[in-house]
């Protein structure tokens, strides 16, 4: 049962994708442009998501340079779909209505519900309580709410085929960025660049100074977010390297002093299009006149705002 839910289940479901990315490659064997450059890409994709556990790294390594190259030289590129008229789509909301946010808000509830779920993992005669993986809760949430969509708008299975590609292809490689960015902060934490940034840190931030200490975690947790576009990845580096030595070795909770370092973090996916699934994805979904810089401009004021708070909520609350 262990290895059931914590190894070969979740991989049911990042199977479930790789299928996706396949299918999104066949319905490229249509594109008038870039046709083998999307084929290709979408295929390398799949093949990723699908044996990416068992495909030696270098093999798994070569074939993102591959798809890197094909983005930069815009060899993936989105096909021509058939658009639904706008009498069809007036005819279908009137019919039905606000039902159909209850796929998408299904996900986040079942997800939610899951992250309850624990189960006990043995090792050496102890029971451990365990949660449930990432991939499982995400994915039983995603499949449930498929069959909700299905049941509620009765779609022909063709036409769901055709809207997936067109999301997945109006997406292109921004999908990636999520799982290459946290790959990232891995190799940072593991490369040491938290020690570097606390070395250098220490030689600007005056000892004992908690204040100084709050903002420049807090704005670190911001800019470095900002680079890598997430930040789980940034959390690790930053408060290893700024968040103890000069704001929780002061004194400082730990338990809220990481809380807030972590939503810090959340102002600076505010403002970059670095975190691709929460400020450039919307656009393209979208189809707004600035696809990059929409959502950033609109979220920008509350995000400076925020970050003001964050720091006057470690001081007051932290400590």
């Amino acid at each position: 049962m262990t290895d059931f839910l914590g190894i070969y289940f979740p991989e049911f479901f990042y199977v479930l994708c790789g299928v996706v990315c396949f299918d999104t490659a066949f319905r490229a064997r249509k594109n008038e442009e870039a046709k083998v450059g999307t084929i290709l890409f979408w295929t390398l994709t799949g093949i990723i998501f699908m044996l990416g556990k068992i495909l030696p790294p270098a093999a798994v390594g070569g074939m993102l340079v591959i798809m890197g190259g094909l983005t930069v030289t815009k060899q993936v590129k989105m096909g021509k779909f058939t658009e639904s008229t706008a009498e069809f789509r007036k005819t279908s909301s009137e019919k039905i209505g606000t039902k159909i946010f209850l796929p998408a808000i299904s996900v986040g509830v079942i997800a939610l519900v899951l992250s309850f779920v624990k189960y006990n993992v043995v090792k050496d005669g102890v029971a451990t309580p365990t949660a449930l993986n990432g991939a499982i809760m995400t994915g039983v949430a995603c499949v449930i709410a498929l069959i909700l969509a299905f049941v509620i708008c009765k779609p022909k299975i063709s036409e769901t085929r055709e809207d997936t590609s067109r999301l997945l292809m109006q997406v292109g490689a921004a999908c990636l960025l999520p799982q290459l960015l946290g790959a990232l902060g891995s190799v940072f934490s593991e490369a040491g660049v938290g020690d570097v940034i606390s070395g250098m840190i220490s030689s600007v931030v005056p000892q004992g100074n908690i204040l100084i200490g709050v903002i420049i975690y807090v704005l670190g947790m911001v800019v470095f977010t900002m680079i890598m576009g997430n930040a789980f990845a940034a959390f690790t580096v930053i408060t290893a390297g700024i968040g103890v030595p000069f704001v929780i070795s002061q004194g400082g909770n730990p338990a809220i002093i990481g809380a807030l370092g972590m939503t810090a973090g959340y102002c600076g996916t505010l403002m970059t299009p670095m975190a691709a699934n929460f400020n450039i994805v919307p656009c393209a979904v979208l189809e707004t006149k600035d696809p990059k810089w929409s959502v950033i401009k609109a979220q920008l004021p509350m995000a400076l705002m925020m970050i003001v708070v964050h720091v006057i909520l470690m001081m007051i609350l932290g400590f």
